[in-house]
């Protein structure tokens, strides 16, 4: 399964859209210590990650690594890397997703 529009796949505190043209889009999320980006995967579009306020946890497959990020740090994943998105605090977290360059898509996997 492919999705074109993942805003109603998984629940967040808050999301906005700032910028999108053919190819790149800038979204920015809100979630709260029980909430996560789900497991998923993008076909051609590379995700990059920065932390406005909070901690992140990026979990990632292929090679397995996680990291931890505070505000101003920022990651980017390559296309095809399997990932998630967790809040590591006890506040939300808030954060700018980039993604491009290429056609958006959301390729959800199984946990674990």
């Amino acid at each position: 399964m492919k999705l074109s529009d993942a805003s109603t796949y998984y629940p967040t505190e808050r999301r906005a859209r700032y910028a999108e043209r053919p190819g790149f889009r800038i979204n920015e999320l809100q979630i709260s210590p029980s909430q996560e980006v789900p497991w998923h995967t993008h076909t051609a579009i590379r995700d990059t990650i920065y932390v406005i306020a909070g901690t992140l946890r990026i979990t990632l497959r292929d090679p397995d690594e996680e990291l931890v990020l505070a505000p101003s740090d920022s990651y980017a994943i390559a296309p095809g890397r399997p990932h998630r998105v967790t809040n590591a605090g006890t506040t939300s977290a808030t954060f700018l997703t980039l993604q491009g360059i290429g056609e958006y898509d959301f390729v959800p996997l199984e946990a674990g």
